[in-house]
């Protein structure tokens, strides 16, 4: 499967660009919004900020959301993810805004999670297919929907509940770090991948 990286800015492309490799994906890097949408999936990187990467992304918003509401195979990881929402407290700038609701601070003592963290209440066949029960987190946002249905999963931080994994057209975004997660991650970008293109 032809999987594009699309780089806004964040860190940590070369350790996700190995770890699609290995879930089987032909992995390449753009910046530009228009070369993504040219592969059979583009993945949303995480680690970074959101105001900047909002920023990177803002001349190819329009585009890449309707793809995404069209059905193009979208992955969103940890920033990723947040960039599927409407905004963020962390920075200014518009998310895509395929999920309604925002990022906010993670309710907690702790702030950062840094770790590994029980991936709790899944029902996404990707979970399943990957015997993922946990998994690596770096961060100190979640998503905040408006509503749960496109809450597949969910992981608690001290005791605050937010989602682990959302779901929307042909599209999930995860929290956690699957290139981070030892082999059960990359066994859950292989089923994402699969279950994206299905």
């Amino acid at each position: 499967m032809r999987v594009t990286i699309l780089d806004y800015g964040a860190g940590n492309l070369h350790s996700l660009e190995k770890a699609l490799t290995l879930a089987g994906g032909s992995v390449s890097i753009e910046t530009g919004v228009a070369r993504c949408l040219d592969a059979e999936a583009v993945v949303l990187p995480g680690v970074g900020a959101f105001g900047h990467a909002a920023a990177r992304l803002a001349a190819g918003r329009d585009a890449l959301r309707s793809a995404i509401h069209a059905g193009f195979p979208t992955i969103g990881i940890c920033l990723g993810m947040h960039l599927l929402f409407e905004g963020s407290d962390e920075g200014a700038g518009e998310g895509l805004g395929v999920l309604a609701g925002r990022v906010e601070r993670l309710s907690a003592k702790r702030v950062p999670q840094i770790g590994w963290n029980t991936i709790d209440d899944a029902t996404d066949p990707a979970v399943a297919r990957s015997s993922l029960s946990s998994a690596y987190y770096a961060n100190s946002f979640a998503a905040r929907p408006l509503d749960s249905l496109s809450v597949v999963a969910w992981s608690t931080h001290e005791s605050d509940r937010f989602p682990a994994i959302v779901r929307v057209h042909r599209t999930i975004g995860v929290q956690f770090h699957p290139e981070k997660s030892s082999r059960a991650g990359i066994r859950f970008l292989a089923a994402a991948l699969e279950e994206c293109a299905g």
